[in-house]
């Protein structure tokens, strides 16, 4: 068994092994934060649904993981994956047996898995409730060794072995109902290599920048090449989700930073990115919360940075969009923006409002403790930018700008009048006007309008931000805030969005010595601690899902315009 090279070797307890594409990987997170010792195949049709456990016969093998090729090891003996396309996983084993066995051992009219050998092409078909798919195993080459649990009812076990005494291959696919019997057109070791190729080509497109001082960049892109999936159920369009863990889903926010990280490379993949919330958009101009397979949320939204973020990524692409794509843009950004202007400003009040620190993206951050439905400045800061830049849209496409012109400066000034205490700003409930000032980096956030802030404004809001910095970046509450949380969420552990939009705003608001330090301290945390959910302010260790595009992505946001600053001397 020779394979080539096949990409940096990454600890599958963090990042799953998946494919550009694919709807499963295989993985021992079977459950929001919950670890198995064996890895499974894990499904993200319908949810997240463990179905297949995928269990050497020696028990302590060593798991090598790379973006090619999956490898159990014990001693010279070995099992290896690769995949055969987005639905179809290859494996095969030297002299080291496998147990490929149903995750659920109860089946009932509702749920878990069924396996069936099939009269067609004699191959074993396990059936999974959760997912509403069929897993089909087809033997390439050896034996098996035992099936159990052939059309068994009720608990029992149901499984395959694949022996420990010769060479042995199989194909296992993943689909509907039915498909012709497998016949693979490419060897193993053909495989591998076509997948390094990709997987080399995808580096190059989107990190032709890399060097030694960017050491993670190619993991990076690897987390989000393997988070992608094919257009299916919700999903209109090839989507990155956040993670192949837990977190699988594309939410309203989140989809933007993958969007500018992939632009210059990707670009289609990258317009894909930032329309896909926009094609569940509601009849109030409204996005979703989420998007997932089978479920689009609007409990809640997100904060309207499309605007900051449709800039970036237009700066990036190699091409600009035509004139069609951009009509259907400046509708699409026109609704949404319509929507806070109509249905979150309560009468005679000239800001806009949450109704939970959900809508913000910053769940529990501290700005939320007295009031949940506020006025709040970031909110205020990122209308204001997306009402400029719809408006920069209408006067390219020839409609009228003028409403939009004016309304960015009527919440402009309402959020320095009404929200601004002369050292940072404060929230606003529109039901009682009290205000409230908190110790949370979200009322910080304005400085992402740059050098659309008066300069005083921009250095005290400099000032508060380097207050939140610690040695491994911003905490989203202060170490020394009474309210600090280690793995609070948003109220300390160090994020990657809140990061890169202050990073952008300071920049660009005339503070480049604060903005390089916070850059070069969130490169080295990703290069310490990968590409977490969130950090620990304080120890930099990952916190939540291991395996978080945003994160991926913003470190390769700041990592290409380091070098870029490095190259031209900027």
């Amino acid at each position: 068994m020779t394979v080539a090279p096949s990409g940096p070797e990454f600890p599958i307890q963090d990042i799953p092994f998946s494919y550009r594409g694919s709807w499963f990987n295989i993985s021992p997170v079977v459950a929001e934060q919950t670890y198995t010792e064996d890895l499974h195949l894990v499904s993200h049709q319908t949810g997240l649904h463990p179905v297949l456990r995928l269990a050497p016969a020696v028990a302590g093998t060593t798991v090598v993981a790379a973006p090619a090729l999956l490898t159990w090891r014990s001693g010279d003996d070995r099992i290896e994956a690769v995949y055969d396309g987005p639905d179809t996983l290859r494996v095969r084993g030297r002299r080291l047996g496998l147990r490929i066995a149903a995750a659920a051992h109860t089946l009932t009219p509702f749920s878990g898995t069924y396996l069936y050998l099939d009269p067609l092409d004699g191959s074993h078909v396990f059936t999974s409730y959760e997912t509403g798919r069929r897993y089909r195993i087809t033997v390439l080459s050896g034996a098996l060794g035992r099936a159990e649990g052939v059309q068994a009812l009720g608990t029992a076990d149901r499984f395959l072995d694949l022996p420990d005494d010769q060479t042995w291959e199989i194909a296992i696919e993943e689909y509907a109902t039915a498909r012709r019997p497998y016949t693979g057109s490419r060897t193993f070791d053909e495989l591998c290599r076509d997948r390094s190729s990709e997987f080399a080509a995808f580096v190059d497109a989107v990190a032709p920048w890399r060097t030694a001082d960017t050491p993670a960049a190619e993991l990076a892109a690897y987390v989000l090449w393997s988070a992608t999936v094919a257009p299916a159920g919700f999903v209109t369009r090839p989507a990155v989700l956040m993670s192949k863990h837990w977190m699988d889903k594309v939410w309203s926010w989140d989809h933007c930073f993958n969007a500018i990280a992939l632009a210059s490379g990707e670009p289609e993949l990258a317009w894909h990115q930032f329309q896909l919330p926009f094609d569940h958009q509601d009849e109030a101009g409204a996005l979703p919360d989420s998007i997932a397979h089978s479920e689009v949320l609007h409990n809640y939204v997100k904060p309207p940075i499309h605007g900051w973020a449709l800039r970036h990524l237009r700066r990036r692409l190699p091409q600009p969009p035509d004139r069609a794509a951009l009509a259907q843009t400046y509708d699409r950004m026109a609704r949404w923006t319509g929507f806070w202007l109509d249905a979150r400003r309560a009468p005679g009040h000239d800001l806009p409002h949450y109704q939970h620190g959900n809508d913000s993206g910053w769940d529990n951050a501290t700005t939320f403790d007295d009031d949940r439905v506020l006025q709040t400045a970031d909110l205020a800061a990122f209308l204001v930018s997306q009402l400029r830049c719809v408006a920069d849209l209408a006067a390219e496409l020839g409609e009228p700008a003028d409403r939009w012109s004016r309304e960015a400066d009527r919440i402009y000034g309402a959020m320095l009048r009404d929200l601004w205490d002369g050292e940072r700003f404060t929230a606003r409930s529109p039901a009682t006007g009290h205000r409230r000032a908190s110790r949370s980096l979200l009322d910080l956030m304005p400085v992402a309008l740059g050098a659309d802030l008066p300069a005083p404004v921009a250095t005290a809001l400099a000032r508060g931000i380097d207050s939140h910095l610690t040695k491994h970046g911003l905490a989203t509450e202060p170490t020394g805030s009474a309210h600090y949380l280690a793995d609070g969420y948003w109220r300390g552990p160090i994020w990657a969005p809140s990061t890169v939009l202050i990073e952008d705003g300071l920049r660009r608001a005339g503070h480049p010595g604060i903005a390089d330090d916070i850059s070069r301290r969130f490169l080295a945390l990703c290069e310490k601690s990968g590409f977490a959910e969130n950090f620990d302010a304080e120890t930099g260790d990952g916190l939540r899902d291991r395996a978080y595009t945003w994160t991926a992505s913003s470190y390769l946001i700041l990592a290409a315009a380091q070098e870029e600053r490095r190259a031209t001397g900027g």
